[in-house]
């Protein structure tokens, strides 16, 4: 062990209570985070063993492991699941995250025979303790998740580790170059990693990791939910006016919008209720979705204390009700808000956050709207502007009034819904390339995947 990660881990190890107060504070709000806190300390109960595979040896008796950090990554590992479960017959998964929402999207990913538990914290002991109970035949990290203790414990076990849909930008490479004797080992000790662009793919070779290949993005390949674009687009029918989303909101973004709307609407408020406003952005029906489930109340009581009516989608039992804005307050049903939505603004662009994954919007076929801030998905972002998927604006005041006046026009509204859906469509095929990636790695020459019994 280096003299870096010795101290890393020194630091991590007395974190550890630190880890445990932050979790009960967080429990809190999102009782998924008190649940099973043992897991993170690479403690697990007895009954699990009868889960384990039998084999410890072959490895093709044991587990694939995924790393799925938080919420889009976990939805972009079930992309990858289903790929991977086609490319290696049988595989049974070990499924890991590090958010409550993480796990609980994670939970519909499982089959009879997964296992999904908490992310090791990253002290020695902890990746020790995880990789001799589940002694997996692979671990995928998605997207960014490289954790030094967890790849050196790897190494050290023979666990091919590799990172998947890889994203690394330049602030990352900064951070990363700053701490380069704990960064290089760590990058550097990875199996393989597949990037979603060329950029990300340079910048990753810059910290030493081992690229093989650039595959794109894990998230074209999203396949809609059909049962639930069909409802978005049959309450979308019904709908007395055009629908525009802010789709996955952070912290902050509400209130900006509320602020544009608000001054947009300022004369045609004078007396009157926030029904009857006037004017393009009070023409169309707006649906807010925030990004993090812990703040639905939140962002209810905003858009009260404002004078706004709001409907709940978990109050919609035919469909939504009338009022001046909906709120989707639900997880796991982007693919329903998506069909509702005649154009999007994505959350996260206007704030300095990066911004979200805009593809899922374009598979179903609505237009989106970025703020400047999309450092997170830069490439995606720049190939649906090109595309005339997207449109970028500068700032929430520019976005509502693009939106609304594309909203409002039923032809170039109809016209960017088509681009979109094209778009998702040229970019498919990463999760392929992925699945059969890993089966190289995990899989003999005329072997099969399929666990010991």
């Amino acid at each position: 062990m280096n003299a870096a990660r010795a101290l890393y881990s020194l630091v991590t190890w007395c974190a550890q209570p630190l880890l445990r107060r932050k979790l009960r504070r967080r429990a809190v709000a999102e009782p998924g985070y008190g649940h099973a806190v043992g897991e993170r300390f690479g403690r697990y109960p007895a009954p699990m063993d009868s889960l384990m595979p039998h084999s410890s040896s072959d490895p093709l008796g044991r587990f694939v492991w995924i790393h799925a950090v938080s919420l889009g990554e976990t939805r972009a590992a079930g992309i990858l699941l289903g790929q991977l479960r086609e490319q290696l017959p049988g595989m049974r998964l070990l499924l890991t995250h590090g958010t409550a929402t993480g796990r609980a999207e994670g939970e519909r990913l499982l089959h009879p025979g997964d296992v999904q538990v908490w992310q090791p914290w990253d002290t020695p002991g902890a990746v020790a303790r995880f990789l001799r109970k589940f002694r997996p035949a692979i671990g995928i990290l998605m997207e960014t998740e490289v954790w030094p203790n967890l790849v050196a414990g790897c190494q050290r076990r023979g666990v091919p580790l590799v990172l998947a849909n890889a994203r690394f930008n330049a602030t990352s490479l900064r951070k990363a170059q700053r701490l380069a004797p704990l960064a290089r080992p760590a990058y550097g000790g990875l199996a393989a990693v597949w990037a979603q662009t060329e950029d990300d793919a340079a910048r990753l070779r810059a910290i030493g990791a081992p690229v093989r290949g650039v595959f794109g993005n894990l998230k074209f390949d999203v396949v809609p939910d059909a049962a639930q674009t069909a409802q978005g687009r049959a309450w979308r029918a019904r709908a007395r006016r055009p629908v525009v989303l802010l789709a996955s909101s952070r912290e902050g973004e509400e209130a900006m919008w509320l602020e544009n709307f608000r001054q947009k609407q300022a004369p045609a408020l004078a007396g009157k209720a926030p029904a009857a406003i006037n004017g393009e952005a009070g023409s169309v029906q707006w649906l807010i979705v925030p990004r993090h489930p812990q703040r639905f109340d939140e962002v209810h009581q905003l858009l009260q204390r404002a004078g706004l009516g709001v409907s709940r989608r978990s109050t919609w039992a035919a469909g939504p009700e009338a009022a001046d804005v909906w709120l989707g307050d639900s997880l796991g049903e982007m693919a329903l808000y998506y069909g509702l939505a005649d154009v999007a603004l994505l959350g996260g662009s206007f704030a300095p956050l990066g911004g979200q994954n805009l593809i899922e919007a374009a598979a179903g076929g609505c237009p989106v709207v970025l703020g400047p801030h999309t450092f997170n998905f830069a490439e995606a972002a720049e190939l649906a502007c090109a595309a005339g998927a997207a449109q970028r604006v500068p700032d929430m005041a520019a976005g509502i009034a693009c939106a609304a006046a594309l909203a409002l026009d039923a032809g170039r509204q109809r016209a960017a819904s088509e681009r979109a859906g094209r778009f998702a469509s040229d970019h498919r095929g990463a999760a392929l390339a992925t699945a059969r990636a890993v089966r190289a790695i995990v899989q003999p020459a005329g072997a099969s995947l399929s666990p010991s019994t």
